[in-house]
């Protein structure tokens, strides 16, 4: 079969089969789909209180607020979503249309002590569970069931909203049997929402049916004639350390070069910039191996580091979903990390109190923070602690915590209610459980900096112990970033390569 184009089918397969996974999966079977997901069941403690500020009185039966002597409480709290591709109507309960209930969340073993609606993705789903719209709750006494009935609320695509509800256990001290959902859409289907952190048997079967295609096309690849070296192309390793906020970029920017340059290996450690700055001031003389990635220009303390400007990065304000506040000036950040402003509701926001989230000392994000938007006249930040204890004893008014790295910074934020901190934007609008936030009217993008119109951004370095050889790994890797294709995933990123700007040497809009 000389002359038979097998890498070509191999390409098509590899290409086909996922595609139609995705067809069967989001276009027939998944088009029309009501998801539904427990995101907490525990017994009732004296955290309750203050994780849901005010929920308690209104789950108390006849609204009075006085507290019924019960034993053996549990709160449940149930997401309800349009997990499908398409919108959820009415019409699409497959109940009675005289029928105004559409779901039923049944708990076994447990009555219904007290309910509210505690989150809605768009407001005006709380006209769909208002009182009189069929919300309400029962109990199926033969079989010791506790019932919430909901009504057919009509979803857009990723519409969501929650249910939390107080329950009694009805029998001895056993642990209940879990929530279940009862419903049905008609040409769709009802399924539970499951987390990301579980292992999907069809998506184990694709990865491992992707993984034997590759191999496939590595054997058949050996087959053929090798292609001539890239004269852009260096061999060896290079270690990759500093800036957490520019890892992500950095760590794409060298799978592509790994990819055109298959005699060069890499290895990262992004653990901050001031880090990442030493390492390579102690091991990087006579030593072309590792380069440190910096948000700012170097401190004082590195007299032998040799700076190469990169990119001009953008970075965004963050805050927790539920403050829901999308605008902030820049007076009101400074306002807010001075310890001036206590209260979300003091600024147009909810009745939460400020939760501050800073990076730690030495961090090149914090500092570029400090420059762009605090400014030298900044008063100390207040004391501080660290976020997991903030969480814990949740204090009445504001608080400050430090985290190491932007991952930790992004896992605070979205964790404490009235949450506030900072991140590089690719981070930022990456993450689903944070809030990005403009300042001034201003969004976060590379247009706007070059306008002079967003302050937040900073100049990315790479940093090395001395000059380096012309043919290591590290000088092609910059070349690569700086001149060459490096630039197309910089810019893909949302940074500017600093060599299109009109002084690529101080790299400023």
């Amino acid at each position: 079969m000389n002359g038979f184009p097998i890498d070509i089918v191999l390409a098509i397969i590899g290409i086909a089969v996922p595609v139609g996974a995705f067809v069967w999966e989001f276009v027939l079977v998944g088009r029309k789909r009501l998801g539904y997901r427990v995101q907490m069941d525990t017994p009732v403690t004296g955290e309750i209180e203050s994780v849901f500020p005010g929920v308690l009185p209104q789950l108390r039966p006849g609204g009075t607020g006085a507290s019924p002597a019960l034993q053996d409480l549990s709160v449940v709290l149930v997401r309800i979503e349009n997990s499908g591709a398409t919108t959820i109507d009415s019409s699409d309960y497959a109940v009675p249309e005289t029928e105004r209930v559409g779901v039923r969340i049944r708990f076994p073993d447990r009555r219904v002590i007290g309910m509210a609606v505690t989150e809605l993705s768009e407001p005006t789903l709380g006209d769909w569970l208002r009182p009189g719209t069929g919300i309400g709750t029962t109990e199926d006494t033969a079989h010791q069931v506790g019932i919430i009935d909901l009504p057919k609320v009509p979803m857009n695509r990723g519409d969501h909203y929650k249910i939390l509800a107080i329950l009694q256990r009805i029998t001895g001290p056993h642990e209940s049997p879990a929530p279940t959902v009862r419903a049905k859409i008609k040409g769709g289907r009802v399924a539970e929402t499951r987390s990301n952190s579980g292992q999907s048997p069809r998506l184990l079967a694709l990865v491992a049916f992707l993984a034997v295609m590759i191999a496939v096309q590595y054997v058949v690849g050996l087959r053929g004639p090798e292609a001539p070296p890239d004269a852009e192309c260096a061999s060896g390793a290079l270690d990759l350390v500093g800036s957490s906020a520019f890892e992500p970029t950095v760590r794409a920017a060298a799978a592509a070069y790994g990819k055109r340059c298959t005699g060069a290996g890499f290895t990262f450690e992004f653990d901050g910039s001031d880090r990442g700055l030493t390492r390579v001031d102690e091991e990087g003389r006579n030593n072309p191996g590792i380069l440190a990635v910096s948000d700012g220009p170097k401190g004082v303390g590195y007299p032998t580091l040799f700076p190469r400007t990169l990119a001009e990065s953008v970075f965004s304000m963050v805050v927790h979903p539920g403050v829901g506040i999308p605008d902030l000036s820049v007076q009101q950040i400074r306002d807010i990390y001075a310890g001036r402003v206590s209260n979300w509701k003091s600024i147009g926001g909810p009745d939460l109190p400020v939760r501050v989230v800073n990076r730690m000392l030495g961090s090149g994000t914090r500092e570029s923070f400090r420059a762009r938007l605090l400014g030298d006249d900044q008063p100390p930040a207040p004391s501080t602690t660290s976020c997991r204890t903030l969480a814990v004893t949740n204090p009445p008014g504001p608080a400050f915590c430090e985290v190491p790295v932007t991952k930790d910074m992004l896992r605070a934020v979205a964790e404490l209610p009235g949450a506030i901190g900072y991140s590089e934007n690719a981070d930022a609008t990456a993450a689903t459980d944070v809030r990005t936030v403009t300042i001034g009217g201003h969004a976060a993008t590379r247009e706007q900096v070059l306008a002079h119109a967003y302050p937040f951004w900073s100049v990315e370095y790479a940093y090395s112990n001395g000059e380096l050889p012309a043919d290591s790994l590290a000088a092609s890797f910059l070349r690569y970033l700086t001149n060459g294709a490096g630039k197309d995933v910089l810019r893909a990123a949302g940074n500017t390569p600093c060599s299109e700007l009109p002084d690529p040497a101080s790299c400023t809009p």
